[in-house]
């Protein structure tokens, strides 16, 4: 055996309300402010909402502002009263007290950022990680593809049954690759284990729960040459009562589940989360730069996966550094060398250039909204737009 493992949480996992909340922030700000600069934190932690941080923008929003947005985005998760937990058990809206502590951004930074004639500096230093694998249909790696399947399955279901489930969701996938050397060639040979918490009502009995488990476990969609019921293992609820769950039994904060976010932990990741900022900031904008050049080489077929590394300085346009590496996978002819260079000369990848490419500064129901990423995850949804294969032909020139 070679074992490889991720794990995925729910859009009601704590740390997951704290970045939905404050994507919900920057929607607010960026649909009615394409302009406006946000980093807003948040900390969720029992029945307080706390926000901070910076903020720049023609949109004013008044403390009611703020306290609508949380209890909106909570009751869009599924806290919203109708369940069959407790107020002890679980957080409720009518409990809820938001706290909010928001500046402006320093004049020192915006200066920098927004240029004479358009451009946009980084907002600030930093090193980003964009990954993709032909290991599933989605370029992403096997383990956090189907960590994510079986979390969103439970979680639909706990959201349709608030009677049975609470939204508070945890799913782990571990995958077996049978040796070192399909692991490096990206050939998984099943799933070996599965791991799913979910919380229940307190009447409903331990049996019940990993039987109905077990049942949306086999209806998710998992591939049938990778996952044997009879020959894989299976925890649900291993601790025999979870119960007790949300922000009231453990705190919730931005940019705590950057693995979950990303790759799953198959690749390195950048310094500095995503959710939480807007476009300027490079630690989300850089990620989705280098996402897409990186499953773009993979589909054009020039590797079985690929590791791309963007960087930058604060107040400055282009990046200080390119690199692309297949990871020994690469076709003949078609070098991490090459590919490196190609990537730097062919694509600016200034902050103006990804804006403008997938549309970060307008965020929308018709394209997408920041605080569906956030609940979804920052890569791997191919309805995103830095998730569209539209280099591939670029790509393919090249051999």
């Amino acid at each position: 055996m070679y074992l490889f493992t991720s794990e995925v949480v729910s859009p009601g996992h704590p740390d997951k309300c704290a970045d939905i909340i404050a994507d919900s922030i920057v929607d607010t700000i960026l649909t009615q402010d394409p302009n406006g600069r946000v980093a807003s934190e948040v900390f969720v932690a029992g029945k307080n909402i706390i926000i901070g941080g910076e903020i720049n923008s023609k949109v004013k929003l008044a403390f009611h502002d703020y306290e609508h947005i949380v209890k909106e985005a909570l009751a869009h998760i599924g806290y919203d009263g109708k369940s069959n937990f407790t107020k002890e058990q679980c957080l409720h809206p009518d409990d809820i007290e938001v706290k909010v502590c928001i500046n402006q951004q320093s004049s020192d930074i915006n200066q920098g950022v927004d240029q004479s004639g358009g451009e946009i500096g980084a907002g600030d230093q930093g090193i980003m990680f964009g990954f993709a694998s032909c290991e599933a249909k989605e370029f992403m790696p096997a383990a956090i593809t189907y960590a994510r399947m079986l979390c969103d399955k439970v979680y639909k279901f706990a959201k349709a049954n608030p009677d049975k489930l609470g939204v508070d969701i945890k799913t782990q996938v571990t995958i077996d690759y049978g040796t070192k050397d399909n692991f490096e060639s990206c050939r998984p040979q099943r799933i070996h284990t599965i791991v799913v918490s979910a919380p229940c009502v307190e009447t409903m009995k331990i049996e019940e729960l990993r039987a109905l488990v077990q049942n949306l476990i086999d209806e998710a969609g998992l591939p049938k040459e990778l996952y044997d019921k009879q020959n894989t293992l299976i925890y649900i609820n291993p601790t025999g009562r979870y119960v007790n769950h949300s922000s009231l039994h453990d705190s919730g904060l931005t940019g705590r589940k950057l693995i979950v976010d990303s790759f799953g932990g198959y690749a390195p990741i950048g310094g500095g989360a995503q959710s939480s900022k807007d476009y300027t900031k490079v630690d989300r904008s850089g990620l989705y730069a280098a996402r897409w050049i990186a499953k773009n080489i993979v589909a054009a077929g020039l590797a079985k996966k690929c590791i791309v590394q963007l960087s930058y300085a604060i107040g400055v346009a282009k990046p200080t550094s390119v690199s692309v590496d297949t990871m020994g996978t690469h076709v003949a002819g078609v070098d991490d060398d090459k590919l490196s260079k190609f990537v730097s000369e062919t694509f600016p990848l200034t902050p103006r250039w990804i804006t403008d490419k997938f549309g970060l500064d307008k965020p929308g129901k018709d394209t997408f909204l920041y605080a569906k990423v956030a609940a979804k995850g920052q890569v791997g949804n191919a309805k995103y737009p830095w998730e569209k294969l539209d280099a591939v032909g670029i790509f393919k020139a090249l051999v």
